[in-house]
């Protein structure tokens, strides 16, 4: 299918364009009232991203709603550890919660691989639907959280300020910390696989707990399976956001990856020089979208400034907050297409 807009696969694949592309991460919900609504109608947020209509609903209502450049499928990372046999719960305000954990070699007889066509059929169900609701109004994003991630919260259980049980495990068991990531790397590798064989057109990492290691840890237990990872995805651009590892900047860049997310840690000139040869993406703090609309505007403009008009796209450092004004994520996107032309 022919997109109408491919500023953003244009730019992901390193090409000149005359304009800066633009989404938001966690743009699919959250914010919108229209998606709280499919959200109570679903009951729960497990249901909502296990029923392919109301995911692909809520997948394109922020294209309809901001303008954005891209869809991103709404899912969640959590799906790979469910599909390789250990389910987890959402529990209001306090986040996923896994009801067994898995910590030795003797818990890993529990797992299996992922088998994405059976274990993971409801997100390509919503990825083929979403593709064809949206029509090729802009392209649709996939993602899968990156492997240390997903460790992080198999062994610790739930969301944690350390995840102390799970940096324990690279200490005291570090054969078994390197057998669940290899599974975990495989069972995400098929699941990124099966989403462009179902129609997504690039796919992002999300290392959400990268910034907790050191960086050695980080260079023995998270960018060895980043790349594997990216030598194997090779039919769509592929990005690969860590945050907190500002530390690892020049080897993340290294990676056979198009695209490097910045969190607003980074600095844009200092990520320029440590990672000259990737399109860049990122990295407003999602709290400037509490200022009023002018100080919006010019932090947008500012960001601009520092990035370039080229190699680069606009997103935020993080995840949006879910109790930011909409017309405040509106100006943002709008602000960076107004001062985003080449």
């Amino acid at each position: 299918m022919t997109l109408q807009n491919d500023l953003l696969l244009r730019t992901a694949r390193g090409e000149l364009t005359e304009r800066i592309p633009v989404w938001m991460m966690r743009q699919a919900g959250r914010v919108l009232a229209e998606y709280r609504a499919v959200r109570e109608k679903a009951g729960s947020f497990i249901t909502l991203a296990k029923t392919p209509e109301l995911a692909a609903e809520v997948t394109i209502q922020p294209v309809d709603a901001f303008g954005v450049d891209a869809a991103i499928i709404f899912s969640d990372i959590l799906v790979i550890p469910e599909a390789m046999g250990l389910p987890y719960e959402m529990i209001e305000s306090r986040g996923p919660v896994f009801p067994e954990t898995v910590r030795s070699k003797a818990d890993l007889k529990r797992l299996r691989v992922a088998d994405a066509e059976s274990d993971l059929g409801y997100v390509l169900d919503a990825i083929k639907l979403t593709k064809k609701e949206l029509d090729g109004r802009v392209p649709l994003i996939g993602f899968a959280g990156a492997p240390f991630t997903i460790f992080c919260y198999m062994t610790e259980g739930k969301g944690s300020k350390t995840f102390s049980v799970a940096k324990k495990l690279l200490y005291t068991d570090p054969d078994f910390a390197h057998a669940l990531l290899q599974q975990i790397t495989d069972s995400t590798i098929a699941y990124l696989k099966a989403q462009i064989r179902s129609g997504v057109n690039l796919v992002q990492l999300f290392d959400s707990w990268a910034g907790i290691l050191s960086p050695e840890q980080y260079r023995t237990f998270s960018l060895p399976y980043i790349k594997q990872i990216c030598d194997l995805i090779t039919d769509v651009p592929i990005t690969v956001f860590a945050k907190g590892a500002f530390f690892a900047r020049h080897e993340i860049g290294q990676l056979s990856c198009d695209v490097v997310g910045l969190d607003w840690n980074m600095d844009p000139h200092e990520s320029r020089q440590l990672i000259p040869d990737r399109v860049l993406q990122g990295n407003l703090d999602p709290c400037v979208l509490y200022a009023d609309f002018a100080q919006i505007r010019a932090e947008a403009k500012r960001m601009i400034s520092a990035f370039g008009h080229q190699h680069y796209i606009a997103n935020l450092g993080h995840g949006i907050y879910p109790d930011t004004d909409p017309d405040k994520a509106r100006c943002f996107i709008d602000a960076v297409k107004e001062f985003g032309a080449a």
